[in-house]
C-alpha cells in the first residue's frame, strides 16, 4: 500500500492515461463523459493497489485496471443492481450537478462533485459511475430486433497500435522522449520528472500537454 499523498499524486498525474483510454471507445453507444468517470474509478483502484517495489511503472499497472472498468459498462449491461442507499446518493449528486451546471455553465469535474458532496474522489466517482445510464446490447428499429456489437481488439491490431506508438516516442526529440519516458513509461510524477529534466514542473505540464497533442495529432 502506497503512502496516501503518492495515491493523489498518481491518479492526478495519470488522468491523461484515462483520457487516452476512454478515447478507444468513443462512438460506441456510451457517452464520453462516463467513459472518462469509469475510467477514472479504475485509476483509482489501480493507486490503491500499486506496489512500486515489483519493478514495474504505475502506467503499466494502471492501464489494464482502466480498462477493465470501461469495459464493464459494455459487459454488465442491466445486471448491476443498486442498493437504496446508493440511489439516495445518486438522486443527491444528480441534483448537485445540475444546480452547478446551471449556474457554472459546465458539468463538474470529479474533484469539484467530491468537494459538492462532501466525499473524497473515490467515492465521488463510485458514485457517478452508477448512475450511468444502463446500455442494452438488443436495440430496435421499425423493421426488427438486431444485436448490438462490442467491438473487441485483435492482438494484430494491439501490435499495430504498440509500434505506431513506439514509432511516435521515437521520433521526438531527445528531451521531449525522455519527458515522456518518465512520465509513462517510469510512471514518474511531474515534480520527480522536472528535477531529473532539469525544468520546472509547470513547464513539464505544459510541455507534456503540447507532446500528447502532437502525438495524439501523428497516431490518428
Amino acid at each position: 500500500m502506497i503512502e496516501l499523498k503518492r495515491r493523489e499524486e498518481l491518479i492526478e498525474n495519470n488522468l491523461g492515461l484515462v483520457h487516452a483510454c476512454a478515447n478507444r471507445f468513443r462512438n460506441r453507444g456510451v457517452e464520453y463523459d462516463d467513459l472518462y468517470q469509469a475510467g477514472c474509478v479504475g485509476l483509482i483502484k489501480a493507486a490503491d493497489g500499486y506496489d512500486d517495489s515489483l519493478g514495474y511503472s504505475f502506467s503499466t499497472y494502471a492501464f489494464p485496471v482502466i480498462m477493465g472498468e470501461i469495459k464493464r459498462i459494455f459487459r454488465d449491461g442491466g445486471t448491476v443492481k443498486i442498493g437504496r442507499a446508493m440511489k439516495e446518493k445518486i438522486r443527491n449528486a444528480k441534483q448537485i450537478k445540475d444546480d452547478f451546471t446551471l449556474k457554472n455553465g459546465y458539468e463538474p469535474t470529479v474533484s469539484q462533485m467530491a468537494e459538492l458532496m462532501g466525499v473524497d474522489v473515490a467515492e465521488a466517482a463510485e458514485i457517478l459511475t452508477a448512475s450511468m445510464p444502463i446500455i442494452s446490447l438488443t436495440s430496435e428499429d421499425e423493421n426488427e430486433s438486431r444485436q448490438l456489437d462490442i467491438r473487441v481488439e485483435s492482438p494484430d491490431e494491439s501490435i499495430s497500435e504498440k509500434l505506431a506508438l513506439e514509432q511516435t516516442v521515437s521520433s521526438l526529440c531527445e528531451e521531449d522522449k525522455k519527458l515522456i519516458e518518465f512520465r509513462y513509461f517510469k510512471g514518474l510524477t511531474q515534480s520527480k520528472t522536472a528535477q531529473l529534466l532539469g525544468i520546472s514542473q509547470v513547464q513539464v505540464s505544459r510541455k507534456e500537454k503540447k507532446i500528447l497533442l502532437e502525438m495524439r495529432k501523428r497516431l490518428t
